[in-house]
């Protein structure tokens, strides 16, 4: 007996890893799990078609007709997000609730006769659908008279106090870096610049938060709790650490996207990213970009690239002048959350077994990475910098998805993994990443095996893993993408790799007895081209997309325009020709017999020279033109698609010309793509 109490009291004690700082808060902990949540961009500028308004705009302009809050919430609970913060207040100072501080708010409004409050509807609404609220709020503030003083920091307080007391438990208090220009300012209408490091006294302002939600994690360029991911694109980077060295950094730092935005490793302070981006182009609604919703294959790239980087992601929704989310921007919304479901519905490696090539001892063993507790995690011996965790699957599996997981409370660690799967008895190494963070997701090719092994090669400290899962993701079913060269060259291309293409080019419906396609391809024009992408493993196939050919523009040529005219027949809407002359004249290289033509304006984000009122020339010799039309693009400024427009009679011609009477802003008329058609 004595001798059993002699060795156990010589073995060594097993010591639980220390922090490597910085550490998270236990309010960044909490947020940290939130990981998809949504925007809402909704006030003046909804109603004035902008995107920053001046703060001019009278409160008359608000005056949604079907505001639902009850609807933006629950199309976000539908699709898994866990909160939504609002623009209580943009840049032109209007207010989203009955401020007692200002007239420009929607106590001025005609919306409910001025008895209405948006954020109110909306934190009921987030209570009943268990949805938690977040606030934006803009420190510039285009309308306020005093802005640029020190009054207006008061005003501002006074603003976030109304904003921190009246409705609940906010869970994030979000502050733009876009500060200081030109406005209204009361009528002054001039520009003004502030100090952007000391105007606000951030230190008092934030402990203002702190004092009225000292549960709520602060947004900003340099935190204090939570970091812009350094673009809007909504997605944070292959190396993307949570430490920032948060001194260095103040809102609106021009070079913070290059030198602060992908945190260090060194970082003294733990500031997470967070990934904005909106479903459409714009952050507030204009019904000229309903055509422009994001699609799948976009929207899951950038949930992998935020949330799978170490990242959160918060998804813009542009409410429209109804104050419901537009139909497109649901379905697509819908489209992602089932994608998401689908893609993790599985974890193929829950309760398999797992070893290391080391440990700390009981407690910390490789088991713990499988157990789907994010409290229980693998630890390497204090003087380690590296280890390895193998799974073994109990036979073959086929996966495409791993998810990766650090122990963050104690800070993050690893700077160097690899991914090794066990075929045929051997390892062969399928990935090469650096940080892992909060989470990572990694997609891969369908990949074979039999085991697994996670290699953690280099780390700031004894690397702790918390979650390591294995998934097997069917094929994104997205139609396919159908375009054409100059040369009449048609393209067919599949968003997901691993599909089947089949296609028709006479107008009916595809399937797997359809032609396949293996190569860009030449058609008897005019065709309608329809193509679907199948999956062979699975046997699903996509909807059909398709698109509309008529004759190719290899031997057309641009009058009286340069070299420049020829983006407007370049097949790429996304380019396009503006005209100092208000028009484009074209030679077809050949007379054709016209039946009508068509006429692409320019797809940018910001719209210039949409044409408004045509004319339409034709000729046989280029000096003699007959006007054969004249009219109007019905709604083009609102929806700026493809317009076709048919003649009353073919005519014979070989030369065309497309003839602006008025622009949708009055701009020269530009063109991003002009057709003919011949049947």
């Amino acid at each position: 007996m004595a001798s059993m109490l002699f060795t156990l009291s010589c073995q060594e004690a097993i010591v639980a890893p220390e922090a490597e700082t910085p550490v998270p808060s236990q309010r960044q902990l909490i947020w940290q799990e939130m990981e998809f949540y949504g925007f809402v961009h909704f006030s003046i500028n909804t109603f004035t078609d902008m995107e920053w308004g001046l703060g001019d705009e009278s409160p008359d302009r608000f005056n949604p007709t079907e505001l639902d809050t009850r609807q933006w919430v629950r199309e976000m609970a539908d699709a898994g997000m866990r909160g939504v913060i609002i623009t209580a207040k943009h840049h032109d100072g209007f207010c989203l609730w009955p401020s007692r501080y200002t007239e420009h708010s929607v106590k001025n409004s005609p919306w409910k006769n001025g008895e209405g409050d948006v954020i109110r509807e909306l934190a009921d609404a987030c209570e009943e659908y268990g949805l938690k609220l977040g606030v934006y709020y803009s420190p510039w503030d285009r309308h306020h008279a005093d802005y640029g003083k020190p009054e207006y920091i008061t005003y501002m307080r006074l603003q976030l106090e109304e904003l921190l007391t009246n409705y609940g438990d906010i869970f994030e208090v979000w502050f733009d870096g876009a500060n200081g220009g030109t406005g209204y300012y009361g009528g002054a209408n001039e520009e003004r610049r502030v100090d952007k490091k000391s105007y606000y006294d951030w230190e008092n302002t934030f402990a203002l938060v702190r004092k009225l939600q000292p549960d709520a994690v602060i947004f900003g360029d340099a935190g204090p709790d939570v970091r812009w991911v350094g673009n809007e694109e909504g997605h944070a980077y292959p190396t993307t650490w949570s430490n920032l060295l948060r001194d260095s950094v103040y809102a609106g730092m021009p070079e913070y996207g290059d030198k602060y935005a992908k945190g260090q490793e060194n970082g003294t302070h733990w500031v997470p990213a967070e990934a904005d981006v909106s479903i459409r182009p714009g952050w507030y609604y204009h019904a000229y970009e309903d055509h422009k919703v994001k699609s799948l294959s976009q929207l899951m790239d950038i949930y992998y690239k935020s949330i799978g980087r170490n990242s959160s992601l918060l998804l813009n929704f542009p409410v429209d002048k109804r104050g419901l989310i537009h139909e497109n921007d649901v379905m697509a919304l819908r489209k992602m959350a089932s994608k998401i479901k689908e893609d993790f519905a599985v974890d193929l490696i829950a309760g398999k077994s797992a070893t290391a090539s080391t440990d700390r001892g009981a407690g910390y063993q490789a088991g713990n990475v499988l157990d789907g507790q994010g409290g229980n995690y693998w630890a390497a011996p204090a003087d380690s910098r590296q280890g390895s965790i193998e799974v073994d699957f109990d036979g073959e599996l086929t996966f495409n998805r791993l998810w990766i997981q650090e122990y963050i409370p104690l800070g993050q660690r690893v700077k160097k993994f690899t991914v090794e799967v066990k075929q045929d008895g051997q390892w062969t190494e399928i990935a090469a990443e650096t940080t892992i963070g909060f989470k990572r997701l990694l997609r891969l090719e369908d990949t074979k095996g039999t085991s697994l092994r996670l290699n953690i090669l280099d780390a700031k400290s004894s690397p702790l893993i918390s979650s390591l899962r294995m998934f097997h993701a069917p094929k994104m079913m997205e139609a396919p993408v159908i375009s054409r060269d100059v040369q009449g060259m048609v393209s067919i291309n599949s968003p997901e790799e691993g599909l089947v293409i089949f296609y028709t080019s006479d107008g009916t419906t595809p399937g797997q007895n359809s032609q396949r396609y293996m190569a860009p391809f030449q058609p008897e024009y005019p065709a309608l081209i329809k193509a679907i992408t199948f999956d062979e493993v699975q046997g699903r196939s996509s909807d059909a997309g398709s698109q509309y050919f008529d004759m190719p523009k290899g031997d057309w040529k641009v009058l009286e325009a340069g070299t420049e005219g020829n983006k407007a027949i370049d097949e790429n809407i996304n380019t396009h020709y503006s005209s100092q002359d208000d028009r484009l004249t074209l030679d077809l290289g050949q007379a054709l017999q016209l039946m009508g033509f068509t006429y692409t304006p320019m797809q940018q984000r910001y719209l210039s020279g949409v044409i408004k009122e045509y004319r339409f020339y034709t000729s046989r010799d280029s000096i003699n033109w007959e006007l054969v039309a004249e009219g109007e693009f019905g709604n083009i400024e609102n929806s700026p698609i493809l317009q076709r427009i048919t003649l009353d009679r073919k005519v014979n011609a070989r030369y065309i010309r497309l003839e602006s009477k008025r622009t949708t802003d009055g701009k020269n008329a530009s063109f991003a793509e002009v057709g003919v058609i011949t049947e």
